[in-house]
């Protein structure tokens, strides 16, 4: 979810997305119809602040992101959005000031099992993810709505800082996402992201829907029925 480290790109809606938005989706608290307005909605996991040194050897590797840039385009483009971040000081001092006027909360992704870094004691076992709704949230069934998760990163996915599959559910749930929302993955890297906005949408779907050719879900992948990890 991290391929693309120029934020003046997104990976457009797909055919696959234009279906769902055809159609009502359903939960077990009623249906989601279409009548209501979709919204845009940005899913921006770059590079964290210095650390886009990680990604140099990558072919669109562009340097340090430009996060007031970056968030100036969230809060013109966009009716929510999820940022991801390193709980770093300086990353800190850099995001506070730029966060504060968007009235976006704080929240934290928790890590159950992290790597630790030579030399470094005590792990960097949380992250911060700032969000910024949609719309009100709504309580479901789906989820405990918390400002946390915890979830154990992902191993072997091919780029460091993939997010795993329960992580992104659980940033759709905060950022109030609904499946006839549009999504723009801003730094898509291996697809995640996109993967698991598709597997979030199909809680949504009755068995007899018919079903748009997606990705298969994280728990697919790993042949496990709940999926683990993050980065």
């Amino acid at each position: 979810m991290r391929n693309d480290r120029n934020p003046t790109v997104c990976s457009s809606a797909d055919p696959t997305q234009e279906q769902c938005n055809e159609k009502t989706f359903h939960s077990s608290h009623g249906a989601y119809s279409q009548r209501a307005r979709p919204m845009k909605i940005a899913y921006a996991d770059p590079p964290y602040i210095d650390c886009a040194h990680l990604y140099r050897d990558r072919p669109d590797y562009a340097g340090e992101v430009d996060h007031a840039a970056l968030i100036e385009r969230l809060e013109r483009d966009y009716d929510g959005w999820i940022l991801h971040a390193a709980a770093t000081p300086h990353s800190f001092a850099v995001l506070a000031p730029l966060i504060e006027p968007t009235g976006a909360r704080w929240m934290a992704w928790v890590k159950g099992f992290a790597a630790f870094k030579r030399n470094v004691p005590v792990a960097y076992a949380w992250e911060p993810v700032i969000v910024k709704a949609a719309r009100k949230p709504a309580v479901s069934k789906r989820l405990v709505l918390r400002d946390w998760l915890q979830e154990s990163i992902t191993l072997r996915r091919g780029l460091t800082g993939t997010k795993p599959e329960a992580v992104c559910h659980w940033c759709f749930e905060m950022v109030a996402a609904r499946p006839e929302d549009r999504l723009d993955d801003l730094f898509p890297g291996t697809g995640a992201v996109t993967a698991a906005w598709h597997s979030w949408q199909r809680k949504f779907t009755l068995p007899d829907d018919p079903q748009p050719a997606l990705p298969p879900s994280d728990s697919v992948r790993r042949g496990r029925c709940r999926p683990r990890g993050p980065s």
